[in-house]
């Protein structure tokens, strides 16, 4: 999920996302692949509501289902109309609304606390 492209390989993965989350069905029915094949991953993801869990799951479908690093979905995003995105976010949220249901619950993650002395 968190590799570097550049050029020719860049921009063929760059087209497979933004026909891939541009498709909702097909974007959605990943996001449910990523809550069962990656449980662990979920667990630290989904269980912070301060986490944009949305994008996370978004992310996650992409790289399970093509291997397309996290870079490239986000610059896809920008690609899709208002009316896309808005169809992507309902299938996050369905899937994220199964994964609380099924596994856990969303709670508010604690930051530490840094105590700065000078």
């Amino acid at each position: 999920m968190w590799r570097s492209l550049n050029g020719e390989e860049a921009a063929w993965f760059l087209g497979k996302a933004i026909e891939f989350t541009g498709n909702a069905e097909l974007y959605g029915s990943w996001m449910l692949k990523v809550i069962e094949e990656w449980p662990f991953a979920c667990e630290h993801n989904l269980t912070c509501s301060s986490m944009n869990r949305q994008a996370w799951i978004g992310h996650a479908a992409c790289c399970l289902a093509f291997k397309c690093p996290e870079e490239i979905t986000r610059l896809a995003w920008h690609h899709l109309s208002q009316e896309q995105r808005d169809k992507a976010n309902r299938k996050a949220d369905i899937a994220i609304a199964l994964w609380e249901s099924k596994y856990g619950r969303e709670v508010e993650c604690q930051r530490p606390q840094l105590e700065l002395t000078f």
